[in-house]
């Protein structure tokens, strides 16, 4: 089990693999890439992400990777990027959040480019970190949590097998500023046969 006062000191791979995805830590250089896919992905981003209004600059998401690998390190939070194998392409973005390693808990969160949706990316992405989360870093319980609105990222949650446990009302505030109901979907470690 690993050690919760001390998580700084977990060794685990910064990059892992599914069939079509190489799976990785930010890196310096990264921003243009994921900035591209953002801009392109604008209409399905900004009525869930907060993150994504007002639109971010090229600088400001390389920051942002660069921050987010610096976290890593640190072993605060573990963002993934999500590459094609076959040519490269930004797919998306996911991870590993809210971290709690005294159980060890984490949250998933993921998004992907406009025009690669549909085409099950998000699905075998999430397949791939919930047996990383399991099997390299001893997780016992995983969440995935999004507004009750957004239909597919709830979508998303059920096909890679988590069961809902709570809808929790007016739990927080909505990128539109009304309340929101947010959904937490939750597999157990007991639940988990593994995916890959």
């Amino acid at each position: 089990m690993p050690d919760p006062k001390n998580p700084i000191l977990q060794d685990f791979p910064d990059r892992f693999e599914s069939e079509r995805l190489i799976i990785r830590a930010p890196r310096p250089g990264d921003g243009a890439a994921s900035n591209e896919a953002l801009r392109e992905s604008l209409a399905e981003l900004q009525p869930w992400m907060p993150w994504a209004t007002p639109v971010p600059t090229p600088e400001d998401t390389e920051l942002h990777d660069r921050e987010a690998a610096a976290e890593w390190l640190r072993r605060e939070t573990l963002q993934l990027l999500l590459f094609r194998k076959s040519d490269g392409l930004f797919v998306g973005s996911s991870g590993l959040h809210n971290i709690d390693w005294a159980v060890p808990r984490f949250e998933i969160g993921y998004w992907i480019r406009t025009s690669l949706s549909g085409q099950g990316y998000v699905t075998e992405a999430v397949n791939a970190i919930t047996d990383f989360a399991f099997d390299v870093l001893g997780a016992q319980r995983l969440e995935i949590r999004c507004d009750a609105r957004n239909e597919r990222s709830a979508a998303v949650a059920r096909r890679a097998g988590y069961a809902l446990e709570v809808t929790m009302r007016h739990q927080m505030r909505g990128v539109d500023g009304s309340l929101r109901d947010t959904l937490v979907f939750v597999k157990l470690r007991e639940d988990w046969t593994g995916t890959a």
